[in-house]
């Protein structure tokens, strides 16, 4: 899968096999084996050229990373837990990581809509009538 992830393109056999084979001595058949058997599980998809197949992704290794992680963490018997001992595992820069990916997900006030980024008259715990707070007529 690492091969099929970083060129982010359809793969055939031949090509991960020459690209192992820099690396160490495989067979033809273990990787055709191999890539079968992802396919077979649903980690890849693949479409016939000419005499051969060309693999891709179905995902990628981001989201394969994540699912494997959600799936350990809803695994534990105390969630909070894991995660607490999970984030005191991290390098800084990977609480750092984390951080700024829970500030993409975490929707700022400001800039959605309809939430305004300063809270109005009549919010919770505002006691304080608006100044311009004035019964409309027909409301």
């Amino acid at each position: 899968m690492t091969r099929v992830w970083q060129w982010n393109r359809p793969v055939t056999v031949r090509e991960v096999l020459e690209d192992l084979q820099q690396e160490r001595s495989i067979a033809y058949t273990t990787v055709m084996t191999v890539m079968d058997n992802l396919h077979q599980k649903g980690w890849v998809r693949r479409e016939v050229d000419g005499r051969a197949y060309r693999y891709t992704a179905v995902s990628t290794r981001a989201a394969y990373s994540a699912a494997l992680m959600n799936e350990a963490w809803s695994r534990s018997d105390n969630p909070a837990a894991a995660l607490v001992a999970f984030f005191g595992m991290m390098s800084a820069e990977q609480r750092e990581a984390l951080q700024d990916a829970v500030r993409m997900v975490s929707p700022n006030p400001a800039e959605t809509p309809g939430n305004p980024a300063e809270p109005t008259a009549g919010a919770a715990g505002d006691d304080a009538p608006a100044d311009d707070a004035t019964p409309e007529s027909g409301r």
